[in-house]
C-alpha cells in the first residue's frame, strides 16, 4: 500500500489544495502511474468526523467503474470528505446524493420530471430572457466582475423561476447559496471552522424553511411551478415530503448555481487564453459551442471530489478493499487522464470523443441537472460572444480555497 509518505503527496492535507493547480496536476499524474490505489490517512478536521483514510481514486477507469458500480461503492452515509457529523443528516434530512437505491431512486424519479426534456424546452425564452437582461446590465455599468455581473446570476434566476420563488426574497436565497458555497472551502482553524459553520447552517436553514413554506402554500393553491409539481401526487401517487423538498432545493440552489457558473467563469478564461478557441466558436458558434462545454467542464471538474464506502470486498487496480473502507473519486484527475484523453492540459473545444466525467462518472449518480447548466452555459455564451465579441478576462481568477468545489469567486474582465 502506497502512503502520502511514500509520495511525498498528502490528499488529505489541506495545504495541498492551495498549491498551484499545475503543481496539484503534476502530483496526480504521479498517482496516476502507480500500478495500485494509494492510501490517505485523514488528517483531523474541527467538527468533521475523521477515519482512518481513503484510498485515491484518479484514473478515469477507476472513476468510472466506482461510479458503474454503486451496490460496491455506496453513497452512504455520505460522499462528502472528511464526513459530516452524524447529527447534520438528523437537521436537516438525507440528500439524494448521499443515498443509495431504492431511496435515492425513488426520490430521482420524482425529482426528474424538473430536467425532463418537455420542462427544459419551457425554460428557453425564460433563460434567453435572463441572458439578455444580464448583457444589457453589464454594458450599462460597465465591466467589473464576471463572476458577480454574469455567471452567479443566470443560474440563481433559472432556478428560482423552476421552483417559483418570490422576485422579493431572491436577493436574500442568493446571499444565502453564497454563504453555503463558501464552507466548502477548507477550513484551517477551529474559531474560522465554527464562524464558517454557524453561518452556513443558518443559511441552510433558511433555504429548507423558505422553500418548505413555498410547498404548504403550493399544496392549496397548485401553479405551473416545480415545487407544485414536487408537492402534488403524480399519477403513481409519489410526491416529496417537506423535509425532502427542502433538502432538494437546497442540493438544487448549490449544485446547480455551482456547476454552470463555474464553468462559465472558468470558460471564459480558458477561451481567453487559447485564441483558436475563440476564433472557432466565434466563427461557427452553433458547431462549436457544444464541443465547447463539454472540453471546459472536462478541465474545469467543476466538483473536484465525491467519497464512496465498500460494502462488500472488492478488488481494484492491483488493491484489496474490504466493507468500510473509503475510497476518494478525483474527478479532475480523471479527467486528465492521459489514457484517455490525449495532450491532457490542452484546451481544445474540437476534441471527440471527449468521455469526460465532469458531471460525475456513469451510472446511477449521474448528474441529473446537466442538460440544464449546458443550456445555460449555451445561451449565455451565445448573448455574451455575440454583443460582446472582443469579451476577456484581463488577470487570473480569484479562486475559492476548497478541496472540493472548483470555484471562482471574482474574476476581472473587459469587452
Amino acid at each position: 500500500m502506497t502512503t502520502a509518505v511514500e509520495t511525498g503527496i498528502d490528499l488529505a492535507d489541506l495545504a495541498f489544495w492551495n498549491r498551484p493547480p499545475g503543481e496539484r496536476e503534476r502530483d496526480f499524474a504521479r498517482l496516476r502511474r502507480l500500478d495500485h490505489l494509494a492510501f490517505f490517512p485523514e488528517r483531523r478536521v474541527p467538527l468533521l468526523r475523521s477515519g482512518k483514510g481513503f484510498h485515491a481514486l484518479v484514473r478515469h477507469a477507476d472513476v468510472v467503474e466506482a461510479s458503474r458500480n454503486a451496490k460496491v461503492f455506496s453513497s452512504e452515509p455520505a460522499v462528502t470528505n472528511p464526513e459530516p457529523p452524524g447529527w447534520v443528516k438528523h437537521v436537516f434530512g438525507d440528500s439524494m446524493v448521499n443515498l443509495d437505491d431504492p431511496r435515492h431512486a425513488r426520490l430521482r424519479r420524482i425529482v426528474s420530471r424538473a430536467f425532463s426534456p418537455k420542462m427544459l424546452a419551457k425554460l428557453d425564452d425564460d433563460i434567453r430572457e435572463a441572458a439578455t437582461r444580464i448583457v444589457d446590465d453589464v454594458i450599462a455599468e460597465g465591466p467589473r466582475d464576471f463572476v458577480t455581473q454574469v455567471a452567479a446570476r443566470l443560474p440563481i434566476h433559472v432556478i428560482c423561476d423552476m421552483v417559483g420563488v418570490p422576485d422579493a426574497i431572491r436577493a436574500k436565497v442568493h446571499r444565502h447559496v453564497d454563504v453555503s458555497t463558501a464552507y466548502t472551502g477548507v477550513r484551517m482553524s477551529l474559531p474560522r471552522t465554527v464562524a464558517m459553520a454557524g453561518r452556513n447552517m443558518a443559511a441552510l436553514f433558511s433555504l429548507q424553511r423558505l422553500v418548505i413554506e413555498l410547498g404548504r402554500e403550493r399544496e392549496k393553491n397548485p401553479g405551473g411551478d416545480l415545487v407544485s409539481a414536487l408537492v402534488t401526487a403524480n399519477v403513481d401517487g409519489e410526491r416529496l415530503t417537506p423535509r425532502e423538498l427542502g433538502s432538494f432545493f437546497t442540493l438544487l440552489l448549490v449544485a446547480g448555481n455551482e456547476t454552470a457558473r463555474n464553468t462559465m467563469a472558468h470558460g471564459l478564461k480558458l477561451i481567453t487564453d487559447t485564441p483558436e478557441a475563440r476564433d472557432r466558436l466565434t466563427g461557427d458558434f452553433d458547431t462549436h459551442i457544444a464541443g465547447a462545454i463539454e472540453e471546459t467542464v472536462r478541465i474545469v471538474s467543476p466538483i473536484m471530489q465525491f467519497r464512496r464506502t465498500v460494502t462488500e470486498p472488492y478488488e481494484l487496480r492491483g488493491t484489496s478493499l474490504t466493507p468500510g473502507d473509503k475510497v476518494v473519486l478525483f474527478y479532475g484527475s480523471a479527467n486528465r487522464d492521459e489514457d484517455v484523453f490525449p495532450d491532457p492540459g490542452r484546451y481544445d473545444i474540437t476534441r471527440t470523443p471527449n468521455p469526460h466525467v465532469g458531471f460525475g462518472g456513469p451510472g446511477p449518480h449521474f448528474c441529473l441537472g446537466a442538460n440544464l447548466a449546458r443550456q445555460e452555459i449555451k445561451i449565455m455564451f451565445r448573448e455574451l460572444f455575440t454583443r460582446l465579441p472582443a469579451i476577456r478576462t484581463t488577470a487570473e481568477p480569484e479562486l475559492l480555497l476548497s478541496n472540493f468545489d472548483n470555484s471562482v469567486r471574482h474574476q476581472a474582465f473587459t469587452f
